[in-house]
């Protein structure tokens, strides 16, 4: 990683800290702490919620995928508007009748305390485990960026986020979301923007390349269940979002933020939905580094094995794009 990008990656780190934190001052009270005084824009909640579904696992993973496979993941995103129109017609006037910040109050008014206690228990535990892989998948990136030991990565940039979390509350969260959110769609169409031009014929070779080698192709159509075929991606799929969307509180948090029900019904139905040209944006990185690698570029031998698919779009990020937007993505 050259100086440039040092600079860029700090002060992008820093900032986004020092930004989060500065909302400390403004939550003082549980009620600002916890929903923002339910004062928080709409555009900032959508964004919010829509960076709560992509993370370092869609930002590795679904180019991954594609450069090693197909766009079978996609099914999974396709399945998001269903669940994204049960969550805006039912969970969202749900839980701001229910008016509370925890998404668990409901299960202690309909079940009892034992009900709450063991959903948030659930909840805890796959947070945790969710919360892992997403600082082990963005410590990898960073390791291939900057050489950095991966636990002090996963340490570092875990500290961080904890900080101003913590300083700043469910304001700062969003806030954060809201600059990486766009961060993100910025620079994954600068990426595609930057593949594209590169290839020798064209943007169309990318095309013909990926056509020839069933890239597009959605898997199979078939009805079996033993493998991930399109219809147990897309099932898969309607029962996580239902999930998220219903008792995560992650989403339900978000829900209590919005001024308004029609703000947050409005912030969860786009912001699920934003996340289907997105996903597809990150499928069609990996599509293209696959034609790139093809004709442009020969990657190291270490990552010629398709089983690390992964690890080509960080090894891209590194040693192809232009100072400065390295060290940014």
């Amino acid at each position: 990683m050259n100086f440039i990008d040092l600079i860029v990656f700090f002060i992008y780190i820093i900032g986004i800290a020092i930004f989060g934190g500065s909302f400390f001052k403004k939550s003082r009270t549980s009620a600002s702490y916890t929903v923002g005084n339910n004062n928080i824009p709409g555009w900032v909640v959508t964004m919010s919620i829509f960076a709560t579904f992509v993370s370092s696992i869609s930002y590795l993973a679904l180019p991954g995928n594609a450069f090693q496979s197909n766009w079978n993941a996609f099914a999974f995103s396709l399945s998001l508007p269903i669940a994204s129109v049960i969550a805006a017609k039912y969970f969202v006037p749900l839980y701001r009748r229910v008016n509370s910040p925890s998404a668990y109050t409901y299960m202690e008014q309909r079940f009892g305390p034992w009900a709450r206690m063991y959903v948030s228990l659930c909840y805890l535990l796959t947070q945790l485990m969710r919360i892992g892989t997403i600082l082990y998948l963005l410590a990898l990136t960073l390791n291939a960026i900057t050489g950095w030991n991966i636990t002090i990565i996963i340490i570092f940039t875990g500290a961080v986020v904890a900080l101003y979390s913590m300083l700043g509350g469910i304001s700062a969260v969003l806030w954060t979301d809201a600059i990486q959110g766009i961060i993100l769609i910025v620079g994954a169409i600068a990426c595609v923007a930057y593949i594209l031009f590169s290839m020798p014929e064209g943007p169309e070779q990318v095309f013909e390349i990926a056509t020839e080698n069933n890239k597009f192709s959605l898997g199979s159509f078939n009805a079996s269940l033993a493998s991930p075929t399109f219809w147990v991606v897309f099932v898969y799929g309607i029962f996580i979002n239902l999930q998220n969307y219903g008792i995560d509180q992650n989403y339900v948090q978000r829900y209590m933020a919005s001024k308004s029900e029609k703000e947050a019904k409005k912030s969860a139905l786009i912001g699920g939905l934003l996340y289907v040209p997105i996903s597809a944006l990150f499928l069609f990185i990996g599509t293209s580094l696959f034609a790139y690698y093809d004709t442009v570029a020969t990657l190291p031998l270490e990552l010629q094995d398709l089983t690390k698919g992964d690890r080509v779009f960080p090894y891209f990020i590194v040693n192809v794009l232009p100072a400065g937007l390295s060290g940014l993505l």
